[in-house]
């Protein structure tokens, strides 16, 4: 299955292209884009210290574009002013340059998801894992409460759209991530491919509209 390092490297420009990590956590994309030879910057209010990483968020960035290419790895849902940051993002690019995009659209979660989620997080509680919600309404309830107040498939799609030209879009399993990793990731891409459950994360790069 592909990662998003490789689905990031498929659409970003080769090796030096300038790039930046809008929301890189921990580094470890950043890091590895360093190595490979691209040059780089990751920005996160919790960045780790180093050459590579500013500690502030996209607003309070000053580092001169263009850029040839920003990545955001599931960190546009978090922003309270989506269109501002989209903007932000636009201005920061070269005209030709490339927005590589992984987030989740956590208000497509369904019933038959829903419930199939419920039943893998017993699983994985029964083998010791993280305590398992009582009932599908538990789990919902929670996952709401978790959830409400951030950017959902909508605004994040139609702001998207708005501001970038789409250069490539797909669909991936997103729930795993709280279900122990690979095996969790192939069963669940396996079920959405057979329709059974909606896929909740998506991949997606884009252009700059023109002006």
């Amino acid at each position: 299955m592909t990662s998003f390092e490789e689905f990031a490297r498929e659409h970003l420009p080769a090796p030096p292209a300038r790039l930046l990590e809008v929301g890189c956590g921990q580094g470890e994309l950043t890091t590895t884009l360093s190595v490979a030879g691209y040059d780089v910057l990751g920005i996160d209010p919790a960045a780790p210290l180093g050459d590579l990483f500013r500690r502030l968020t996209l607003e309070e960035l000053d580092e001169p574009g263009p850029y040839d290419g920003v990545i955001a790895g599931r960190s546009l849902h978090h922003i309270r002013d989506l269109e501002a940051a989209l903007d932000r993002i636009v201005s920061l690019l070269r005209p030709d340059g490339v927005l590589v995009v992984e987030e989740f659209a956590w208000d497509r979660l369904d019933k038959p998801t829903l419930e199939w989620f419920h039943e893998q997080r017993r699983a994985v509680a029964a083998t010791g894992g993280s305590e398992a919600p009582t009932s599908v309404e538990t789990l919902w309830e929670e996952w709401e409460a978790e959830h409400l107040g951030l950017h959902g498939e909508e605004p994040l799609r139609l702001g998207l759209a708005a501001h970038f030209e789409e250069l490539a879009f797909v669909w991936t399993p997103y729930l795993y991530r709280s279900l122990g990793g690979a095996a969790a990731e192939v069963l669940e891409q396996a079920l959405v491919d057979a329709g059974e459950i909606q896929a909740l994360g998506f991949r997606y790069a884009g252009s700059p509209r023109p002006a």
